[in-house]
């Protein structure tokens, strides 16, 4: 590599004369544009330019009156969306007054009135048809007709005009411009502008073309946080259809505004669609009529309005033939400077580029050297032969030696092995030889090779690097080797923790086996001591039996339930694809026949399936699904669901289910411990139970790699979200999981 200094680029002596060229150029503009200026009338400029800019001030007016407008349209939506959230949903009485006291007609100019639209699904459509056939309002009719996900009819328009009356009913969420519009409002929390639309109010001036104005309404009055949240929460719309002829003509009048002006919406992908368009308003304009355009966003959307206006006064012709006489003169001005300036910037523009390629030259053996130096790494240039041509510090270090006694030297000489790496096409390789230092000590080191091209003249071929790897390679080996020891140990602790488990599982077995003979002794004979000797023993000896009775069933139960605990955990599972949808219909349809008296709304997502042991999963969902059913006795509007939880993301190869209801609930600070046996969060004189079923529920999902958590708040109800397989998995041979 050559060893160029900074100070090898020094500018040549064609400088002095690229900026003679310069000045000459700007001598002979300097001059022709002087007489330029000398001959044109400086007055008729100043007007013109003060023309414009009043001009440019009146249509910024305009645009201002228009926002104010605008404005004031959001102010009496967000009004309506204050009053629903007071009111949770205002009667059509009370809509009415809020709109009656804007004076719409009046204050508001090509506004044709407020109106409010729900956010329905296809099961909230039928609750509200049923509602306001219920209030005596009749079947509430959706245009256009047919099934849909979302609709988005208009329930409330006032004030009531024929033209309203007959837009109540439409569905907008089905018009795909008011669709997106809505959409927009209701993902972003803001008021939100549809695109020209074509009004549905049927009015006798024939005027139908609008826009629409929407402002979201959540739950509760609360803005969610995320997009998600706020498509959970929302309820619908308080929107707003005026007429832009209307609306932009009072504009006009009011600021007697002289402009034609033209509103062109443009959409996402550029596409435009005009908005409003002046009468006077001509696509190509001449000379006498000044033009201006500005872009503004206004709720969502993107506006150009094109503004003209004629200019007035005269001297047409004295100002063509001064504009004539100007450009011929600035024309040939510049092209005499375009000549001089193009020769002097050829001239520095090669003087320039040469100054550049030598300076980056500079800088590119500047960071080679500076590479070679701090590298940690060894790096060598090696000649056509392989002899060492230049080296640096660190592969000085490594070899052992000098650094000054490496240049001349062979390379491969250094090592004890042949090289066999492998080289790719384009020359690179790599290999890990072993290297002989000069004081006998044997190195691991990897080797990168990679071909170079030199300085003219000089015979650099090849550039290698080379690494000192020997203690890496010592730390991986020592790594391999306690991973095997810690696999040993962990298949080790793994087969004394399951002979454990069969251990304890068949001590629970007999435990609860030999309890019952006792337990039906105490029962039997303390059932015939109250039969046969019921009279001498008294009220109290009475009630001392029956309580005696009384827990040794209750005993009994809990025996019973340890059995079944221990039952799912010996039993090997018998694998198979189960409709948990059947299944929980099935499970509700027993709870309502056991209890045909209780008004319990359920929903069951059809369609979920998984895959595990359907006599287990079944006993799952009477858990569950009991439990909910126990916990929201009592309550006037009872819910339970049961279907995908759209809030978790479960691993691949599994689905992810709830359970949830409106019931009682629970301290959320305890979730830990409901699925521990015998842990109650709730007395025995509020709700019966043993509190095995969901240590139950938590074995089976556990057996079939699943997991489970609860959600809750007291008086709120519960949610418990759990995991099961989607498809069959390796279980072990006698069919237990890694969970047991």
């Amino acid at each position: 590599m050559s060893r160029t200094q900074p100070g090898d680029s020094t500018p040549g002596p064609a400088r002095p004369s690229a900026r003679r060229g310069y000045l000459l150029a700007l001598v002979i503009l300097a001059g022709s544009l002087l007489l330029v200026w000398m001959y044109a009338r400086a007055a008729g400029e100043r007007e013109q330019r003060a023309r414009q800019a009043e001009f440019q001030t009146r249509s910024g007016e305009v645009l201002m009156l228009l926002r104010q407008r605008l404005l004031h349209y959001e102010l009496a939506l967000r009004g309506g969306v204050s009053l629903y959230w007071s009111v949770s949903r205002p009667t059509e009485r009370q809509w009415r007054d809020y709109v009656g006291g804007l004076d719409i007609e009046r204050q508001f100019h090509g506004l044709l009135g407020l109106g409010y639209v729900p956010y329905l699904r296809r099961t909230d459509l039928e609750a509200l048809q049923l509602a306001m056939r219920d209030e005596g309002k009749g079947l509430f009719q959706i245009r256009p007709h047919g099934v849909r996900e979302i609709y988005g009819p208009i329930l409330m328009l006032e004030p009531q005009s024929i033209g309203n009356m007959s837009a109540v009913g439409f569905d907008m969420f089905s018009h795909p411009v008011r669709r997106a519009a809505m959409e927009a409002a209701r993902d972003s929390g803001e008021v939100r502008l549809s695109a020209p639309v074509e009004l549905i109010q049927r009015g006798g001036d024939g005027r139908r073309n609008g826009l629409l104005m929407y402002a979201p309404i959540y739950a509760n009055g609360i803005l969610p946080g995320n997009v998600q949240a706020r498509r959970t929460a929302m309820s619908g719309w308080i929107y707003a259809p005026f007429h832009v002829r209307t609306f932009v003509e009072s504009a006009l009048h009011q600021l007697d505004a002289a402009q034609e002006l033209r509103i062109v919406d443009v959409g996402p992908g550029g596409q435009a669609s005009e908005v409003f368009v002046s009468p006077g308003f001509r696509e190509q304009s001449d000379d006498h009529v000044l033009v201006h355009s500005e872009t503004i966003d206004l709720y969502g959307r993107t506006w150009r309005v094109d503004f003209q206006s004629p200019q007035a006064g005269g001297g047409a012709g004295a100002a063509s033939d001064l504009h004539a006489n100007v450009g011929a003169g600035l024309i040939v001005s510049f092209l005499l400077f375009a000549v001089v300036l193009t020769l002097a910037h050829t001239q520095s523009r090669a003087e320039r580029l040469a100054e550049a390629m030598s300076e980056s030259y500079r800088r590119s053996e500047q960071r080679f050297r500076n590479a070679m130096l701090y590298s940690a790494s060894g790096i060598a240039l090696l000649d056509g032969q392989g002899r060492i041509v230049e080296a640096n510090p660190a592969l000085a270090r490594i070899l052992g030696v000098a650094p000054e006694g490496l240049p001349g030297t062979a390379f491969d000489a250094c090592f004890v092995d042949p090289e066999t790496g492998a080289t790719t096409g384009d020359g690179h390789s790599t290999a890990t030889r072993k290297l002989l230092r000069s004081d006998g000590d044997i190195r691991l080191v990897e080797l990168v090779r990679s071909p170079v091209p030199g300085d003219v003249g000089s015979d650099v071929a090849t550039l290698v690097q080379v690494e000192d790897v020997t203690d890496r390679l010592r730390a991986e080996r020592e790594v391999r080797l306690l991973n095997r020891t810690l696999e040993a140990r962990v298949a080790q602790r793994t087969r004394e923790l399951t002979l454990a488990n069969h251990e304890l599982e068949s001590f629970a077995y007999s435990v609860s086996h030999d309890l019952r003979a006792p337990l039906r002794t105490v029962e039997g004979f303390s059932r015939l001591l109250g039969e046969r000797f019921g009279a001498s023993i008294g009220p109290d000896g009475q009630d001392y039996l029956a309580r005696v009775r009384k827990a040794a069933n209750r005993m009994d139960e809990l025996i019973d339930a340890l059995l079944k605990m221990s039952r799912i955990t010996r039993e090997p599972l018998q694998q198979a694809q189960v409709d948990l949808s059947r299944l929980a219909t099935e499970v509700i349809g027993e709870l309502r026949q056991a209890e045909p008296g209780r008004m319990v709304e359920t929903v069951v997502e059809p369609g979920i399936e998984a895959c595990g042991d359907p006599a287990l999963l079944r006993n799952l969902l009477q858990n569950l699904i009991g439990n909910a059913w126990k916990f929201t006795a009592g309550r006037p509007h009872a819910r339970i669901e049961f279907g995908r939880d759209p809030e978790a993301q479960p691993a691949p190869g599994m689905v992810a289910l709830r359970v949830r209801d409106n019931g009682a609930g629970f301290e959320p600070a305890y979730a830990s411990k409901l699925f521990r046996p015998f842990q109650r969060l709730h007395g025995s004189d509020e709700f019966e139970g043993h509190g095995i079923g969901l240590a139950t529920v938590k074995r089976i999902i556990d057996r079939h790699g699943g997991s489970i958590t609860a959600e809750a708040a007291v008086g709120q109800g519960a949610t418990f979200r759990f995991v099961l397989p989607e498809r069959h998995h390796e279980s072990h041979p006698d069919g237990h999981d890694e969970a047991d």
